[in-house]
């Protein structure tokens, strides 16, 4: 009995023990993880304010990276701007120096003025007002000036290509007679003025049918027949045309009064001495042959 009692003092002792150690161990290891917890917390704030630093630094650049950006982007806005500028700068250049060329017309604006090139008529066709200025106080039709100079710029190069006896000139209307005589005296072309006969470039079996490249007409009204004909058998025509004027069948024509004598006189005078500058033949050409300047006196 008294071993009995003696082994459960000792079991009693050794549980005792093992309790108060097992307090300890768990006092400690509470008191080991408390410290464990405060120093991952530690760590924690301070990864957690580095992380925020970083972030704040990564968002600094990203700023600082963007600003990099937009400059570049403004840079090469710039480089642009600067090219179109040089490019526009290069173009206005040229136009001036178009607008200087432009403005050497062939014939002084006043002439035109003077010969009464630039008036038209009442009526105006669909194919010739984009090349009237304005309607005159008494409803006539005025011709821009300086279309007219442009387009008989234009109709000395068409001319230059013919040779004398590549072409003809017809002028039925009488006002036209003495200036489309002279101009065929002075070129050594064909001329027909008060008629002229229908079908002889058109029909072999005619005594006095001919060939020829291109056929100059005062008048598609009047010279009907002519442009007819030239169109049948497919030659240029070329001519001068009014404002009551159709164009149909004309190949190229100079917008002017084609009415009156001094008119045509001037124009053909023109055609005639920038044809043989052209073709660099010396020629001794008179206006005074062409136009009666009784005539222009009188206004």
């Amino acid at each position: 009995m008294a071993r009995k009692k003696k082994t459960e003092d000792s079991v009693e002792k050794v549980k005792e023990k093992t309790e108060e150690m097992v307090g300890d161990t768990t006092e400690k290891a509470e008191k080991n993880a408390l410290e464990i917890k405060e120093e991952v917390n530690e760590i924690a704030g301070i990864a957690s304010e580095k992380l925020k630093e970083a972030i704040i630094e990564l968002t600094e650049e990203s700023e600082e990276d963007k600003k990099k950006r937009k400059k570049k982007e403004v840079e090469e806005k710039a480089k642009k701007f600067r090219e179109e500028l040089e490019k526009t700068e290069v173009k206005t250049d040229e136009l001036k120096e178009q607008i200087e060329k432009d403005r050497k017309t062939l014939v002084p604006v006043e002439d035109y003025i003077k010969y009464g090139v630039y008036i038209g008529t009442k009526v105006i066709t669909p194919h010739m007002r984009q090349y009237v200025y304005k309607r005159r106080n008494d409803g006539i039709a005025i011709l821009n000036a300086n279309l007219i100079d442009k387009r008989l710029k234009e109709m000395v190069k068409l001319l230059v290509k013919y040779n004398p006896q590549e072409f003809i000139i017809v002028g039925k209307r009488e006002a036209s007679w003495k200036a489309v005589k002279k101009f065929a005296e002075l070129l050594g072309i064909k001329a027909f003025t008060k008629k002229y006969p229908a079908g002889i470039l058109t029909n072999p079996k005619l005594p006095d049918f001919f060939e020829t490249d291109m056929v100059f007409i005062v008048d598609p009204w009047l010279d009907k027949n002519a442009l007819h004909d030239a169109k049948i058998v497919k030659k240029k025509v070329l001519g001068l045309c009014d404002t009551n004027n159709y164009t149909f069948g004309v190949d190229f024509f100079i917008p002017c009064n084609n009415k009156s004598a001094k008119s045509v006189g001037f124009m053909l005078y023109n055609l005639a001495k920038e044809y043989f500058a052209e073709k660099k033949i010396e020629k001794d050409i008179k206006l005074g042959d062409f136009v009666d300047e009784a005539e222009v006196a009188q206004g």
